[in-house]
């Protein structure tokens, strides 16, 4: 590749401009090389603007497809709990940011980072197989069905079961440490030995659940 079709290929009027140079100068008019240099320096600039435009545009694009590929990766889960999932609850979904007031979103990021505010893995009954708390969401009307659904894998399958239900605006579930949790009013407690759940409607609402003699039992922090 020579020089001209190096320079049509990043600009085409360059070109133009080499071959009006050469023709005027086989019929004798010569043009002075610094005035010619000055004509082609705006369109090199012209140029790297154009270069340094569409580098950052590019870079826009990646950034925001790697945020929205980072939020779903979050929330994903193995492929046969999906699978149980979508068969006894059609037309859920995990919730997501997406569903979150700004406020809401907030909140959850201050304390959770960006991890999935609709899913939790948990070693809910301390027995070290696969378990995750998930709040699942629906529209109905012009408000929003959230159910509270524990999963846990036993042998092949997953056993799958609601501990709550919440309707309005869309909470968030996320686990906490064992220990003491007391009710609002200080008439129930619960000593947990494992990892406890949280389902938490910021606006109104926060129950702890945790798996104590041999059944799920619940308190509410807030309501």
């Amino acid at each position: 590749m020579n020089l001209e079709d190096e320079l049509e290929m990043q600009e085409p009027g360059l070109k133009a401009q080499i071959r009006k140079s050469s023709e005027e100068y086989r019929h004798g008019k010569k043009r002075d090389a610094g005035a010619f240099l000055a004509e082609l320096r705006p369109k090199r600039k012209q140029l790297k603007s154009m270069v340094v435009f569409a580098a950052a545009a590019w870079l826009f694009v990646f950034v925001q497809g790697a945020a929205a590929q980072s939020s779903n990766d979050v929330c994903d889960l193995p492929k046969d709990l999906q699978s149980a999932l979508e068969g006894k609850f059609p037309r859920t979904r995990i919730v997501s940011f997406a569903d979150l007031s700004q406020d809401d979103k907030e909140f959850f990021r201050k304390d959770h980072a960006d991890t999935c505010p609709g899913l939790v893995k948990v070693d809910f009954y301390g027995n070290g197989k696969p378990t995750f708390a998930l709040a699942l969401t629906t529209k109905s009307g012009a408000y929003a069905s959230t159910k509270l659904v524990l999963a846990h894998k036993t042998q092949a399958s997953w056993r799958v079961i609601i501990l709550d239900k919440a309707d309005g605006p869309v909470p968030v579930v996320w686990s906490e440490k064992p220990g003491e949790y007391k009710d609002i009013y200080g008439e129930k407690k619960i000593l947990a030995t494992r990892p406890v759940i949280i389902f938490c409607g910021y606006r109104s609402f926060t129950v702890v659940y945790a798996w104590t003699n041999g059944k799920v039992a619940k308190v509410w922090l807030r309501d």
